[in-house]
């Protein structure tokens, strides 16, 4: 089209060049039939009395095109008067998408279309058209759609367009590859981002299939873990797919790591006024920083301080300007801490949360209306709406108003699937599990988590329904709630059957910096059935058995990650204290794990986990409260078979205590990409039967070594432990070889 317009303006061109400038004395409009003439007349922008040139007339020529009414018009200048010649396009009287049945996915691809309903019939468009519809489903996963078209012209010069739309199958990703200078192996990275392969039994995973939206994020997630390593100048390049059959791709990642960067300088720069004693916290941590691996972790530790300063000395206008240059191999930072104008939030208007409650965004946001505009504290808020995880993209405009002192802001909220179905099977030396579960991450739009599980293996069947509202009542505390149902059999082996219901309602939050508290309230009703193999002590607690209990948690998690970590430690203590009991069982526990990274992919971790039950009324302890080392804490032996014995069976006892410690090995099995090795000592001890002081092993510690295998495979990760008891008890049973297979759908 563009093309015929030249033509005709140059002919137009040259045929008026040669004229004068000539005075319009009427104008004329000749073959439109649904734009009035006065339209026309109004979109050429030529007025009677005009004294009109030839470039005059040409500029006209080309407003008219521009509306797309027009396939073809002509003007004709004769005795002062104007003739403007139209050929109107037709209209478009429908639109119909057919191969589709979501009216949901209906509506968006008309939305996206240019050609619309009762506006003009362009043909040209049909191809752009069809590329939007192209990638309106690419970005769903369907990347092997097919579409025809079809245009049916109706008798009142308009026309219907058809689009026959096959989706085919979702494209899955059959292989993920890392290339490049990657530092870390293919299994490793894989952890990272959140694509998967496609497996035979990933029925249930979303995350197979190519999604342009998941690459980007697994492409931003991947810097961040080569950032938080200290490559300071690693490079994701562009992500690319190849086709490798007619429904599935290949995914590739192009990384670039880099060398690693180290702290240099830390300097901070206040205003004149300001007194440097306030930040003295801030000056302690530089000087724990400088000659460490550059972790944009500790970047954002360090604003976060900056912000907590601001909120406790008043210093409500304020920015940080952040000066990063790079010597060698340090990274040297300027803090600069600036005042900014006194600036006040106005309004904040929401946009694009259509089941998210607005109630629940704004009680997120730090500054709300009314408080003065801080930057660092809005920056911050925007990273908490996304952090919540429920939102696709969280974007925020400053906006001037009429008053130089007060500002809009205008956040736009993407919004996101959050509901989640969960499938995984195992299958390993203690045996086979089975679970599934169901949650919803935004229950209601309030950013409430509902979650069903049902988990079974050969001895039990455990199911429990769990409500966790992340900030109730505007309060900054979670509450929970939960109902569990377990069903024990172990009949086989000691004996008895238990079965367990209980509910709950807790609650959990912050107490001081990097400090929680989550206190709860139980009710249960256990129920003990024994067997003629039961010993003499399981067939005393047969019955039903009716319990009220307050426990809570104290933890300080000073780690640098919850996820994989790598420096910092983890500490919590339990207790569980009667309310209504026959027992007056009280439960206490303290874990605490430690982590360092040495090298490269090598990180040592070493914990201590200690648990005792007790009864207040010097009763025994009911055979299913007592304890059991937890077999991933002392590899080497059999699950449930260490510790005190009352004939053939193992009771557990009252007390527990181990130490484990483990480290990768990073330059062992190098080129095998999918596969890590590890080595590990553990040590620990259970004693304590206070139904009789006869059988204890209060002296018996127990302590193995030995390596673990870790494998990804194409039926699932598979891990091994090959252990070597170095002491134990006369009547334990030991496992020299365990492995575990397991996945989720």
């Amino acid at each position: 089209m563009m093309s015929r317009i030249l033509i005709l303006i140059f002919l137009f061109f040259f045929k008026t060049s040669s004229l004068f400038a000539e005075v319009i004395n009427d104008i004329k409009v000749k073959g439109n039939n649904r734009v009035s003439s006065e339209t026309i007349i109004n979109f050429s922008g030529i007025t009677i009395g005009q004294d009109i040139s030839a470039k005059q007339l040409n500029d006209s020529l080309k407003e008219l095109y521009q509306t797309n009414f027009f396939k073809d018009i002509q003007f004709d200048l004769s005795n002062k008067t104007l003739l403007i010649k139209v050929d109107e396009y037709p209209l478009v009287q429908e639109i119909i998408i057919k191969g589709i049945r979501a009216q949901k996915t209906i509506n968006k691809i008309k939305e996206n279309l240019q050609l619309k309903e009762k506006n003009p019939f362009i043909e040209s468009l049909i191809q752009n058209d069809k590329n939007k519809i192209l990638n309106t489903f690419k970005q769903s996963g369907y990347y092997f759609v097919k579409i025809e078209t079809k245009i049916e012209e109706n008798s009142n010069d308009t026309v219907n367009i058809y689009y026959e739309i096959d989706r085919g199958n979702k494209a899955t990703i059959s292989k993920i590859n890392f290339i490049g200078d990657k530092k870390y192996k293919d299994r490793k990275l894989r952890s990272v981002i959140t694509s998967e392969e496609d497996k035979f039994w990933k029925f249930i995973s979303n995350k197979k299939y190519l999604d342009i939206e998941r690459v980007e994020l697994d492409k931003r997630l991947l810097k961040n873990f080569y950032l938080d390593k200290g490559y300071y100048q690693v490079k994701i390049s562009d992500a690319y797919s190849q086709i490798i059959d007619q429904d599935s791709f290949s995914l590739t990642f192009n990384i670039d790591s880099g060398k690693k960067f180290y702290f240099g300088d830390l300097e901070l720069v206040l205003p004149s006024d300001f007194d440097p004693n306030k930040f003295t916290d801030l000056n302690k941590i530089f000087k724990k920083l400088k000659n460490e691996k550059y972790s944009y972790r500790n970047i954002e530790k360090i604003l976060d301080e900056i912000e907590i300063i601001a909120l406790f000395e008043n210093y409500e206008f304020i920015n940080a300007n952040v000066i990063e240059t790079v010597v060698d191999d340090k990274v040297n930072f300027v803090f600069e801490i600036k005042e900014s104008a006194k600036v006040f939030v106005n309004k904040i208007n929401i946009l694009g949360n259509n089941i998210t409650a607005e109630e629940f965004i704004r009680n997120t946001l730090i500054v709300d209306e009314g408080d003065p505009f801080n930057k660092i504290l809005h920056n911050k808020s925007i990273n908490k709406l996304r952090s919540k995880g429920i939102f696709g993209k969280v974007e925020s405009k400053i906006i001037d108003t009429d008053e130089a002192e007060l500002k809009d802001i205008e956040l736009t909220i993407e919004e996101k699937p959050t509901g989640e179905i969960m499938a995984g099977a195992g299958y390993g030396s203690d045996g086979s599990t089975f679970s599934v579960g169901i949650k919803e991450n935004n229950f209601n739009g309030k950013g409430i988590i509902l979650e069903s599980n049902l988990r079974l293996t050969e001895e039990s069947i455990k199911g429990s329904l769990n409500y966790r509202h992340p900030n109730f009542m505007y309060s900054d505390r979670a509450l929970s709630t939960s109902l569990d149902v377990t069903d024990t059999d172990k009949l086989k082996d000691f004996g008895y059957k238990s079965s367990l219901n209980s509910i709950s309602l807790g609650t959990s939050y912050e107490q001081f910096e990097n400090t929680f508290f989550s206190p709860k309230i139980s009710i249960s009703n256990e129920s003990l059935e024994t067997t003629a193999d039961a010993s003499s002590a399981y067939k005393k607690q047969e019955g039903s058995y009716f319990d009220a209990s307050f426990s809570y948690g104290l933890n300080f998690d000073k780690r640098n990650s919850a996820y994989q970590p790598t420096s910092g430690f983890y500490s919590s203590w339990y207790q569980q204290l009667p309310i209504v009991s026959e027992n007056q069982t009280v439960v206490n526990g303290y874990v605490i794990t430690g982590y360092k990274e040495l090298l490269d992919d090598m990180i040592i971790s070493t914990g201590i986990y200690t648990r005792t039950v007790n009864s207040l009324s010097n009763d025994d302890v009911r055979v299913s409260r007592r304890l059991y080392v937890p077999s991933s804490r002392l590899r080497g032996f059999e699950s449930g078979k260490v510790g005190p014995k009352d004939g053939d069976d193992h009771v557990g006892g009252n007390y527990i205590i181990t130490f484990n410690t483990s480290s990768t090995i990073p330059y062992v099995l190098q080129t095998q990409e999918n596969m890590d090795l590890k080595v590990f000592f553990d040590a620990g001890n259970v004693w304590g039967v206070d139904y009789s002081s006869s059988m204890d092993d209060s002296d018996a510690i127990r302590t193995s070594t030995g390596l673990a295998l870790e494998v990804t495979t194409p039926i699932g990760p598979l891990s091994f432990s090959f252990a070597q008891v170095l002491s134990k008890a006369s009547t334990d049973k030991t496992e020299s070889f365990k492995f575990q297979l397991g996945t989720t759908f």
